[in-house]
């Protein structure tokens, strides 16, 4: 298992090193170009441009700013910095892009929990009495619930369960003061308890559906037919035997959904003024802040491949059939 778990990091480090790359590359798509906002706004508050020509403002600019140089040359100090731990200034702030990321990590994770959280009570409960109920009309129920959940758009859900809240005022959502739980717990549920919700549902749909057909293609093996012939409760069998068999599966599935937790947050997090990684995120890309969209994209990155590492441990623990050895990294 050591050696697994090594060769796993090992490897997980090249696809960093790959998504890095990547990043790189596709912050560079982007139109526009923070240097010429930079003119502008110097030009507007009389910053004494006279007698200089826009290319040699431009240039100044880009030295100042980390800009200058061909692509390959930008590619090479950017690869260089990353590997030294220095990930630069924000462009916006001209603070520490680690600093920031840091500063907005609690708050992208405490989302990202809550709404697993919600995908798990919605998911695997009633993924299981659909497939213990398979055909009945709590069945057919469930299903379509499944399917409305999996339909509905997150900033949908999101907008309709703030106007409930607005309406019946049963919560309070302090979106100006946006609160930690860290600093105020009750307060902090409050504000992400509805974008939980709203990034739960889909997610718990999708989990739902999975239980479901996992559940009932090992309740129709022949060990669960031995298990129900010796007596055993149909509670007990879909527990012990239906839902621990289905569990590998389950785990690797949440693992795949972490991407899809991170991405719903940026919706999430700009609808609910939470200042978490997605909504500095968006900051960043209007601004054309390449150093902050370059730390936060890698952040995001460093996140799901390490939370997929941990799933596959975990899947390899609790599945006793799969192996560890090199050729199955």
């Amino acid at each position: 298992m050591t050696g697994y778990i090594i060769r796993r990091v090992l490897l997980n480090f090249l696809v960093i090193f790959i998504l890095a790359t990547f990043v790189f590359i596709a912050v560079r798509i982007l139109p526009g170009d923070y240097t010429v906002e930079q003119i502008a706004t110097r030009q507007f508050a009389g910053g004494g441009v006279e007698g200089e020509s826009v290319e040699d403002l431009m240039e100044e600019a880009r030295e100042a700013l980390g800009l200058h140089g061909s692509i390959i040359e930008q590619y090479g100090r950017y690869i260089r910095d990353v590997a030294r731990g220095d990930f630069g200034i924000s462009l916006q702030t001209r603070q520490s892009t680690i600093s920031e990321t840091r500063e907005a990590l609690p708050y992208t994770l405490q989302l990202g929990t809550m709404t697993l959280l919600v995908a798990l009570v919605i998911g695997i409960p009633f993924g299981c009495l659909s497939a213990w109920r398979k055909g009945s009309r709590l069945d057919a129920a469930l299903r379509v619930t499944a399917m409305l959940g999996l339909a509905a758009p997150t900033f949908w859900t999101a907008t309709i369960g703030t106007l409930i809240v607005l309406e019946t005022g049963w919560i309070h959502l302090d979106v100006l003061g946006h609160p930690g739980i860290w600093e105020d717990p009750w307060g902090s549920i409050q504000l992400f308890l509805i974008p939980a919700i709203a990034g739960g549902v889909g997610i718990g749909a999708i989990l739902m559906r999975l239980v479901r057909s996992e559940m009932i293609a090992v309740m129709g093996t022949d060990y669960v037919r031995t298990a129900r012939a010796k007596g055993l409760a149909e509670t007990a069998v879909a527990v012990h035997h239906g839902l621990r068999s289905a569990l590998p599966t389950i785990i690797t599935l949440l693992g795949l959904l972490v991407a899809v937790v991170v991405g719903g947050t940026i919706i999430l997090e700009v609808m609910f003024n939470i200042p978490g990684m997605g909504q500095r995120m968006i900051r960043a890309i209007g601004g054309r802040d390449l150093p902050m969209i370059q730390t936060l994209a890698l952040s995001i990155a460093v996140m799901v491949v390490f939370a997929n590492l941990v799933v596959d441990i975990i899947t390899a623990v609790v599945d006793p059939r799969i192996s560890v050895s090199a050729s199955d990294v």
